[in-house]
């Protein structure tokens, strides 16, 4: 989740300016809870899959190829987020999708459900192969 920072104004009690600073506010809390959009599909860059943005993509030995889910529900998936689809966005070629248990739809590559490190924090940064003794590994086309 991002941190948002918020600045108290201060307004006159009850004001049409109050109730406005109250609703950005609002909007803005809710906004951070949400998160980033769903993401585009993914591609190959440096000899790895990766989001739009250039973020590494990661798998998951405990996700079962070509069973339509993934097993890495919170917590797990507060560390490696699942890498989701844009509305609208279609699977082709070895690219398809799995439901999470919360509904979501998420991209996977040759049936592998695919997935950000949350510790990555620029395009080719690969923190997340190799964590939890081995069970996670750079997404390879």
């Amino acid at each position: 989740m991002r941190a948002v920072k918020t600045e108290l104004v201060a307004y006159p009690a009850g004001g049409r300016a109050m109730r406005g600073a109250r609703r950005l506010a609002a909007v803005a809390l809710l906004a951070a809870a949400i998160g980033p959009p769903a993401l585009g599909q993914p591609k190959v860059a440096g000899g790895l899959l990766v989001n739009r943005g250039g973020m590494t993509l990661y798998t998951f030995d405990n996700d079962v190829a070509g069973s339509g889910r993934s097993v890495c529900n919170p917590p797990c998936s507060n560390l490696f987020k699942p890498y989701l689809l844009e509305k609208g966005a279609r699977a082709q070629g070895e690219l398809s999708v799995v439901t999470r248990d919360d509904g979501r739809l998420q991209w996977a590559y040759k049936g592998k459900p695919l997935y950000l490190w949350y510790a990555d924090e620029k395009p080719g940064q690969t923190g997340g192969d190799g964590m939890n003794r081995n069970i996670w590994h750079l997404a390879l086309p």
